[in-house]
């Protein structure tokens, strides 16, 4: 059986924010539908490697990107690169859940609205239902779609940003410590949500917390001072790693 193509290739990367050098030399491979997971100290160049993943670091002055990305087989840093039509392809969910200030409709109706995916209210309205049940949130919103995104939890906020991802119909979901401000109910919740995602996206999470890459990821990418020690199924990493850096971190002893 053929093995999938990469959706993301990233080939000798280095990354820079003005004369510091924050990522060094980063090769990996990112398949489709699975969840790959990015751990490491903090500091360490894995939150700034994800958002190479849709150039959210070039809001940022003074930083710059040497080496490639390929998104199915485009360079994402090409001068003639749509930033729009990416960030629409990779979409991103961030540490702590932003709801725009407006009604639970129309944070997830937002992105459609803007890109003009809908030829019709009722189109609109399809899209909103859908992505709001594919963030697991529906039944807990239904009959509250004009309430305010601010009145609701926080685990309920961030999977309110989820579907607001999911609205635009994106290949690549990234999450940047998507549970760190969340209670462990609402961790569990967000867990099995990426878990059922997965079928149809592919997820890059960035967490700190190990047991998390090791229940709901199947690769697994240890940074360490901006380079990418080791990259490898989430089963062998956690239980074979072939770097002694990598097992010395994994198992406490350092980090």
């Amino acid at each position: 059986m053929d093995s999938p193509h990469p959706i993301f290739v990233a080939q000798n990367v280095d990354f820079y924010y003005g004369p510091s050098k924050a990522l060094s030399q980063i090769q990996i491979e990112i398949l489709p539908q699975k969840v790959t997971a990015m751990i490491g100290p903090s500091g360490c160049g894995k939150s700034t490697f994800l958002r190479c993943l849709n150039r959210m670091n070039d809001t940022i002055p003074g930083t710059r990107l040497t080496g490639k990305i390929l998104l199915d087989n485009e360079d994402i840093y090409a001068p003639d690169m749509d930033l729009a039509g990416l960030r629409q392809r990779v979409g991103m969910v961030f540490q702590k859940p932003n709801p725009f200030p407006q009604s639970i409709y129309d944070n997830v109706a937002f992105g459609p609205r803007v890109l003009n995916l809908t030829r019709s209210n009722i189109e609109l309205r399809e899209i909103v239902e859908h992505s709001l049940r594919q963030a697991a949130l529906w039944d807990e919103v239904k009959d509250k779609l004009q309430d305010h995104a601010m009145d609701l939890s926080l685990g309920q906020q961030q999977r309110l940003c989820i579907a607001r991802v999911l609205a635009v119909q994106p290949e690549v979901i990234l999450m940047d410590e998507p549970c760190s401000a969340l209670d462990p109910i609402a961790t569990e919740r967000i867990e099995a949500l990426i878990h059922e995602l997965k079928s149809e996206y592919t997820i890059v999470i960035v967490t700190h917390n190990m047991q998390q890459a090791a229940r709901v990821s199947d690769f697994t990418g240890f940074f360490w001072l901006g380079e990418l020690i080791e990259f490898s199924p989430t089963v062998r990493m956690f239980t074979q790693p072939e770097k002694e850096l990598t097992e010395t971190y994994i198992t406490g002893r350092m980090g």
